[in-house]
């Protein structure tokens, strides 16, 4: 027969002792930092781009408002260069504290196809925490072009073949891209024509440099409601709120046909779990203010504010499918 322990309160004092030193030791796992809750300290968001461009944009919106959410400052770091890669390297190779984040575009998803080097793996190196907007791409003419739909620019691209030509933001973009998808579904031939960013790919057809524009939509929007171009089709999976009477490439008869541009919060690989999701619910909490929700829309971005768990399906689907295209493409991986 079990003997039966006498509730001395020393075996009390023992046993609210050892409840405590578990509840402190469960703590201490949820804040690695040690006994102070995260953030206990400044944040720096490495965004790898320069400033001023669509992602510093998104990313000034999100410090500030994490700034208000988790009562410290959020420093965001420009590193651009090598189309996004040095400070998306640098991002992987942060401790994986919460202290350091990276706030990036599709370029984490497009350059596994474009480089054999890249510095970092975004798979491994990663943890996902939000796709906080996107936006899409958008086929442009001059509003005098007389070409009025999509199918007239193929009529015209098949009538006369090595003719036409098209401006995009540079080689390897999701503009870029959305070009040569439109070739290979459509069965046309048009020169790709690179620019240094969606502002003078947008130009160079108004100015009749190219006859046809694939250009991110924050570059064309204006140029498009004040009549000087004509946009034919968005590469969104629906139509765009602020331009309701452009079809999408699904609409026209492309099926699947969906390329955008998106903006994402990633930690490095390792960061603890309830940080992860901490910043993630921050992030949406961030995004659903009005502030944010018509910074994001005067940007030409609509808001997602997603999961990690969506994030990290959006990557696994994505860059196989961009390695696909670019092959398809031509493209040879610098």
């Amino acid at each position: 027969m079990m003997a039966r322990h006498k509730l001395t309160p020393r075996v009390i004092r023992h046993a609210r002792w050892a409840a405590l030193s578990a509840a402190v030791a469960a703590l201490l796992c949820l804040n690695p930092g040690g006994a102070h809750a995260y953030p206990d300290r400044n944040i720096l968001m490495i965004v790898p781009f320069a400033p001023g461009g669509p992602t510093d944009i998104i990313a000034r919106i999100i410090s500030a408002a994490f700034q208000k959410s988790l009562g410290q400052s959020v420093i965001v770091d420009n590193r651009g260069g090598a189309a996004g890669n040095i400070g998306m390297a640098a991002a992987a190779r942060a401790a994986p504290d919460g202290y350091t984040l990276l706030l990036t575009s599709t370029a984490i998803a497009v350059n596994p196809a474009l480089f054999n080097k890249l510095g970092y793996d975004p798979f491994k190196d990663f943890a996902p925490i939000s796709e906080l907007v996107n936006a899409p791409n958008v086929i442009v003419v001059r509003a005098d072009s007389g070409i009025n739909s999509l199918a007239d620019l193929v009529a015209r691209a098949k009538a006369a073949p090595n003719t036409f030509n098209y401006s995009s933001p540079g080689v390897g973009t999701k503009s870029h891209l959305s070009g040569e998808e439109l070739k290979l579904r459509a069965g046309i031939q048009m020169t790709h024509v690179p620019y240094r960013g969606a502002g003078p790919a947008a130009l160079a057809v108004l100015e009749g440099t190219t006859q046809v524009g694939s250009v991110a939509l924050a570059a064309a929007e204006s140029l498009v409601k004040s009549g000087q171009l004509r946009a034919l089709a968005v590469t969104g999976a629906k139509r765009w709120f602020s331009l309701p009477d452009v079809p999408t490439m699904i609409e026209l008869g492309y099926p699947g046909f969906v390329s955008d541009t998106f903006n994402a919060l990633f930690a490095p690989a390792g960061t603890p779990a309830p940080i992860v999701q901490q910043l993630a619910k921050a992030s949406q909490t961030a995004l659903h203010t009005p502030e944010a929700l018509e910074q994001a829309h005067n940007a030409a971005f609509e808001v997602v504010a997603g999961t990690p768990e969506q994030l990290t399906a959006r990557l696994t689907a994505e860059i196989p499918a961009v390695k696909e295209l670019v092959a398809r493409i031509g493209i040879k991986p610098e």
